[in-house]
């Protein structure tokens, strides 16, 4: 079953919303330490300031309805989505997936592009992934990437798609390696701009990696260690972490922020790439959906089924790879071509993890461009 969906918040919450900012117990912090220690205590003043006075999220909602918004109850969970009909007379039907700390508002930039090239256009289906946005909160566990994938497998069965694309990056790019795993026949490539971090390739007996591949393993632990304190609290004790963050907005806002600041090719400034409406406009979403908990869940679910190739396991639909230079740690070629049949790959000269939002014409330029060469 599929319905229309128009978001409507009730004005009760966005009160409270801004009587909690307002009322922040502000932290310390070490002189001019900037953001060394997290998200920078003067910016994040800055950024509640602009919440409580400038912000307005019905501009945000009005852009959201702005486009077809539905709900699909696919196996008796209900899915958040927007689709998009092209514009062009044979449209190509592609789902795309985003991650944490993102959401469907990710992709807002990408759809015109998209949807309205003259050369070759999309028929577009962006899910909010669940526990995310408006799709329902599963509250038991094995909500996985690839629980996800058979879901959003059903829902393109459901629109009326046998055949389609599917693009990620960053858990997206999980859900799409996972629905080109389970269904070869009905995926005709997939794009991505990240490889899910789990990813380990199948070897050979008496395989081994090139000193290069042994590189990026290296580099990647080193990145973890310095870098991903955050993926092993979502990770383990995802709740704890939940009851501070569902209930302070500001708490909620820092630790979204701090990503958005440290994965983007912003050279230092975070409004180099992003403006203040697009970041309160992500974080004011998990605030009135109360999905941070649900949304965090994702990385221990995954942690129990890694994707770890074994030997049968192998992506054979085309892939296309959009690499994208501030997006680190990210695997060689060699590497992924272990495990998947890279078809296309493309040097992007700048952007970061959130690339439909930081390079939006880049970044649906070689989407396009990697499907047309599949149609």
């Amino acid at each position: 079953m599929i319905k229309s969906f128009k978001v409507n918040i009730p004005q009760i919450i966005l009160d409270d919303l801004k009587s909690r900012i307002k009322n922040t117990r502000w932290t310390d912090e070490i002189t001019g330490s900037g953001w060394t220690y997290g998200a920078g205590l003067n910016y994040m003043k800055e950024l509640a300031e602009y919440w409580i006075n400038e912000y307005y999220w019905r501009k945000t909602e009005e852009e959201i309805n702005s486009y077809p918004n539905f709900i699909a109850e696919i196996d008796g969970y209900k899915i958040h989505f927007l689709h998009i009909k092209g514009k062009g007379k044979n449209n190509f039907p592609l789902i795309i997936t985003h991650g944490w700390p993102g959401s469907f508002l990710e992709m807002m930039k990408i759809i015109l592009p998209l949807a309205e090239n003259s050369e070759f256009t999309f028929d577009l289906i962006i899910p909010s992934m669940m526990g995310y946005g408006f799709s329902e909160k599963i509250n038991k566990p094995g909500c996985n990437v690839r629980f996800m994938a058979d879901l959003w497998f059903n829902l393109m069965k459901e629109l009326g798609y046998e055949k389609f694309g599917a693009q990620g990056g960053d858990f997206g790019a999980g859900v799409s390696t996972a629905l080109a795993l389970k269904y070869p026949q009905n995926i005709t490539g997939i794009h991505l701009n990240y490889i899910p971090g789990s990813y380990k390739p199948y070897l050979k007996e008496g395989e081994k990696l090139t000193p290069e591949e042994i590189q990026y393993e290296k580099d990647e632990e080193e990145w973890f260690q310095r870098e991903g304190a955050y993926a092993a609290q979502h990770s383990t004790k995802p709740l704890t972490l939940a009851y501070g963050l569902n209930d302070s907005p500001v708490g909620l806002c820092s630790w979204i922020i701090e990503k958005f600041s440290g994965w983007a090719d912003c050279k230092g400034n975070i409004e180099n790439v992003f403006t203040k409406d697009e970041l309160l406009a992500n974080v004011t979403l998990y605030w009135v959906t109360e999905t941070f908990h649900s949304s965090i869940r994702l990385y221990n679910e995954n942690s129990k089924v890694p994707l770890h190739f074994s030997k049968d396991d192998y992506v054979k639909v085309p892939v296309g790879i959009s690499r994208f230079p501030l997006e680190d740690p990210f695997p060689p070629r060699s590497y992924i071509e272990r495990g998947y049949n890279i078809q296309h790959w493309t040097e992007i000269a700048k952007g970061g993890h959130f690339a439909a939002m930081e390079q939006p014409e880049l970044f649906a330029e070689d989407i396009i461009k990697f499907f047309k060469s599949l149609h």
